[in-house]
C-alpha cells in the first residue's frame, strides 16, 4: 500500500466520479446510488456549482448538505427548485438533455455489457439481482454514461455477462473501480490508469477478462485538499468507506 494515508480509496473513487461532471452539466441518479449522489454533491461544492441535478425521489436541484444512507431518503426533497417525475427524467434523457449518469452492475464484461438481472439465464435464473430499473434505455440515451464497480473482483468483471441487462455497441464506456480506470467497448477492454495502492499484476488477478494496458500506465492522482474536505464534510458519517474496497 503506497497510497497517502490522508486519502482513503473511497475518497479517490468519489473524486474520480465527481471529475466526470462538468460545470453546467445535467446529471441524474436512480435507486441505490449513494456514491453517485456524493460525487454530485462534491462536484457542486467544488468545480461544478452550475450543475443541474435530477433526483429519483422527484426533486430538481435539491440541497445536498450531507449524504443520507438511502438514495431514496425524502431528505433529498429539501431545497428543491421544482418537482420532477420519473417519466420526466426519461423524457429528458431521450431528448438528449441528460449529460451524466453513473451505473452500477453485478457483472461487467470487456465489451461493456452489464448484468443487473440474474445469474444463470432469463429462462432459468439461479438468483435474481437488483434489477434494471430503466438503465437499459437510460445508458444509451445519456451523453456520458459511467460504469462504477466499487469492489472489483473476478466475480463482477467477467469474461461474459450471464444476462446482458444493458449494452451500448456504438461507443466505448468508462468504468471506474476501486483498483483503476478502464475503457470498455466493442473492441475489448483497456486499462487507462491504476490507483496508487495497487500494481498492474494485482489488477490482472482481480479481472475476469483480458485487457490491453495504456503505455506507459498512468497512476491516478490523489484528490486535492479542497475535494477531500468537501467529501468529508458531506459524508461526515463515512458511508463511502463502507461501499468501496474490500
Amino acid at each position: 500500500m503506497n497510497v497517502a494515508p490522508a486519502v482513503t480509496p473511497a475518497e479517490l473513487v468519489v473524486s474520480l466520479l465527481a471529475q466526470e461532471i462538468d460545470d453546467g452539466a445535467v446529471v441524474a441518479t436512480g435507486v441505490a446510488s449513494p456514491l453517485a449522489i456524493l460525487a454530485i454533491a462534491v462536484a457542486r461544492a467544488t468545480h461544478a456549482p452550475g450543475l443541474t441535478y435530477l433526483s429519483c425521489v422527484g426533486s430538481l436541484d435539491p440541497d445536498l448538505p450531507f449524504l443520507y444512507p438511502s438514495s431514496e431518503d425524502l431528505g433529498y426533497l429539501e431545497g428543491r427548485s421544482a418537482e420532477i417525475t420519473i417519466p420526466d427524467l426519461f423524457d429528458h434523457a431521450r431528448r438528449g438533455r441528460v449529460d451524466t449518469v453513473f451505473f452500477g452492475a453485478a457483472e461487467v464484461d470487456a465489451q461493456g455489457r452489464t448484468n443487473m438481472t440474474a445469474s444463470g439465464s432469463l429462462e432459468r435464473p439461479r438468483s435474481k439481482f437488483p434489477g434494471v430499473a430503466g438503465a437499459a434505455t437510460l445508458r444509451q440515451w445519456v451523453r456520458r454514461p459511467i460504469l462504477v464497480v466499487p469492489r472489483q473482483s473476478r466475480r463482477n468483471l467477467v469474461p461474459e455477462v450471464q444476462v446482458a441487462t444493458t449494452r451500448d455497441d456504438h461507443r466505448p464506456v468508462k468504468l471506474i473501480s476501486d483498483l483503476g480506470v478502464f475503457e470498455l467497448g466493442a473492441g475489448g477492454a483497456r486499462l487507462l490508469a491504476r490507483h496508487p495502492w495497487v500494481e498492474l499484476e494485482a489488477i490482472q488477478e482481480r479481472t475476469g477478462f483480458s485487457f490491453e494496458v495504456e503505455e506507459p500506465l498512468p497512476v491516478t492522482p490523489l484528490p486535492d485538499a479542497r475535494t477531500v474536505s468537501a467529501i468529508r464534510a458531506i459524508d461526515s458519517r463515512g458511508l463511502r468507506d463502507q461501499l468501496v474496497g474490500a
